[in-house]
């Protein structure tokens, strides 16, 4: 059961983050990049702070655990949102999938340096190369243009801190005593933060009135960003900083088919073929080793010498 309970919230949160690159290209119709960033930060906080008024749930009070969310709320989110923003200005969105998809192997990396991944499993290790080698055969990024430019290294950036940041998360968050709800309320909080910084830098541009894109950014802030969030420190409480970053190979899959659904995109053989390895990459890293239960083990019988005879 609890298996199930976390593939059904892999499964959420990849339709919740697999969709926002979508959301992000409707968002940019209206506002800069800095200006969508802070909307969908402001939003997401204000959902999960509401979230935990109603449940009576406290904000932090230990000024570490503060500085550790202003961390994970700069790499996590205020940074790598507003590199994907920048970078979708200019680069196809193929390109952005697959350099997204790099973040499992930037955590898995993080997570090393960090020698919190001592022992990684021949299984783990083949699904993450599988799943980076379907999401690149999904989007086929030799067809698409934008691979060497900025916008490029902005995504790549911004996996990066991603990877850096799950690993960071868990470290230092997962374990904290907190709920989640606060915990990613309190993150959002500190990212808004971050962005009224760069509100003069590239947040005074005028706002362009269209309706698709205000609805994309509500989207992006409530589902997106604030309850996604949520889940994902559930997830990295219960797998792990490397597991839980595996989501990103499903979100290709996602965006895939919400093309296929609602914008009627054709699936080819070669996208399909694709579906098929990322799903299997996916399914390799949840394989687990077998470990001998201590309590399932047979006793060998202690010989019973017999009472000397009186």
């Amino acid at each position: 059961m609890t298996e199930t309970k976390t593939l059904l919230r892999m499964g959420a949160l990849a339709l919740m983050w697999g969709s926002s690159f979508f959301w992000i290209k409707l968002g940019l119709h209206a506002f800069s990049p800095v200006q969508l960033v802070l909307g969908r930060l402001l939003l997401g906080a204000t959902v999960l702070l509401l979230l935990c008024l109603l449940n009576r749930h406290r904000l932090p009070s230990d000024r570490r655990l503060w500085f550790h969310l202003a961390v994970a709320g700069l790499f996590h989110c205020a940074l790598p949102f507003l590199l994907f923003a920048i970078g979708e200005q200019t680069v196809d969105s193929g390109i952005t999938g697959v350099i997204n998809a790099t973040t499992p192997l930037w955590a898995l990396l993080a997570a090393v340096l960090w020698r919190m991944e001592k022992r990684m499993s021949a299984a783990k290790g083949a699904g993450l190369l599988l799943g980076l080698a379907g999401t690149v055969l999904i989007f086929a990024p030799w067809q698409a243009s934008g691979l060497l430019s900025w916008g490029a290294l902005a995504c790549l950036a911004a996996s990066a801190s991603y990877g850096f940041a799950f690993v960071y998360e868990e470290r230092n968050l997962s374990r904290s005593g907190s709920s989640p709800v606060v915990l990613a309320g309190t993150q959002m909080l500190l990212a808004s933060g971050f962005l009224v910084l760069a509100m003069p830098v590239g947040g005074t541009t005028p706002v362009h009135f269209d309706l698709g894109a205000f609805v994309a950014v509500a989207v992006l802030g409530v589902f997106s960003t604030g309850i996604a969030f949520a889940m994902n420190y559930r997830l990295l409480e219960t797998e792990g900083a490397v597991a839980t970053s595996t989501v990103g190979y499903l979100l290709p899959v996602v965006s895939v088919l919400l093309g296929s659904l609602l914008l009627s995109e054709q699936l080819d053989l070669r996208v399909l073929a694709g579906m098929v390895v990322v799903l299997a990459g996916v399914a390799l890293t949840r394989v687990r080793r077998r470990t001998k239960n201590p309590v399932d083990l047979e006793l060998e019988p202690v010989p019973v010498e017999p009472a000397p005879a009186k």
